[in-house]
């Protein structure tokens, strides 16, 4: 069954919009990802607000829409594309702590083991998860 994704705006870093009607929802097709249970730790920790996390998964299932629709031909692509997505799960960083939360170590890891496995699974297995996630602001 294929996993839907109900794609947001995201503001690529070179100042393009990316925006999708929010009603539409995208398929994925890509079997390791509609497989995958992104961020499995986070949603395991209560340190860690279900909806807080629901929306960060949201932001990684958006970009791997993106990849599957754009697909990009060299690593300049999914970087941008990674890059509009750590901005916007940095601008998140109020829900957690609101929740008495933080985006720690723990977290950082998680999100940064994500980014590379979604690399991965659209083919860019040389992806720097340095680079995958350098504007992050957490």
């Amino acid at each position: 069954m294929a996993l839907s994704v109900v794609y947001a705006r995201i503001k690529v870093s070179y100042g393009t919009d990316i925006t999708h009607d929010p009603t539409t929802e995208m398929p994925l097709t890509n079997a390791q990802v509609t497989a995958h249970a992104f961020l499995a730790a986070l949603y395991g920790d209560d340190c860690f607000p279900v909806s807080a996390v629901d929306r960060r998964r949201a932001v990684l299932l958006t970009l791997c829409g993106r990849l599957e629709t754009d697909r990009p031909a060299d690593l300049a692509g999914p970087y941008t594309l990674t890059h509009a997505a750590t901005e916007e799960i940095s601008g998140l960083q109020a829900e957690f702590e609101a929740a008495g939360s933080e985006i720690e170590t723990v977290a950082r890891d998680e999100l940064g083991g994500e980014f590379l496995f979604i690399a991965r699974a659209y083919g860019f297995g040389d992806a720097d998860t340095e680079e995958l996630i350098a504007p992050r602001d957490w």
